[in-house]
């Protein structure tokens, strides 16, 4: 084998180990959450919080970051706790997407180690784009039971 054939190699050799970190337990996207109905009707009207939000959370997230999983970190169990201010930022500023740790987390790469969710199935282009425009539009999230996540193993 020649000298160019060899390098050649090598580079798609390396090139194809860093696309992916070794330790990232995340697969890539799976099946949506909602059903075609709920999508269509969270892309033509307002995403609601319980019918559209709270069913992908629950499903995709708060397993991981909530407070017993993660003590002292990003719990997604309540309102309250998404709109704290932490060490990286706001998880959830309403009406601003691009500065929310939630549309920017879930939008990065599989190449990025911090792509979440960090264990299971990668949010799909719908969720992530039902999730942008509920925070787009003021991220309504209601108290009491209908805002509060359940864990779901």
């Amino acid at each position: 084998m020649n000298i160019r054939r060899l390098s050649c190699l090598l580079s798609v050799l390396v090139l194809a180990a860093c696309s992916t970190p070794p330790d990232s337990e995340t697969k890539p996207m799976g099946e949506n959450v909602l059903s075609k109905e709920e999508i269509k009707a969270a892309k033509t009207g307002p995403v609601d919080f319980v019918a559209h939000v709270k069913p992908v959370l629950e499903a995709k997230c708060v397993m991981c970051h909530n407070r017993k999983a993660l003590p002292g970190h990003m719990s997604l169990e309540s309102r309250p706790e998404v709109l704290r201010t932490k060490t990286l930022g706001t998880y959830i500023v309403p009406g601003h997407p691009e500065t929310s740790l939630l549309v920017a987390n879930t939008a990065s790469t599989h190449q990025n180690v911090s792509v979440m969710p960090a264990v299971g199935e990668r949010l799909t282009k719908e969720e992530y784009a039902i999730l942008r425009k509920w925070v787009k539009e003021g991220a309504n999230w209601p108290s009491g039971g209908a805002g509060t996540l359940k864990i779901i193993r």
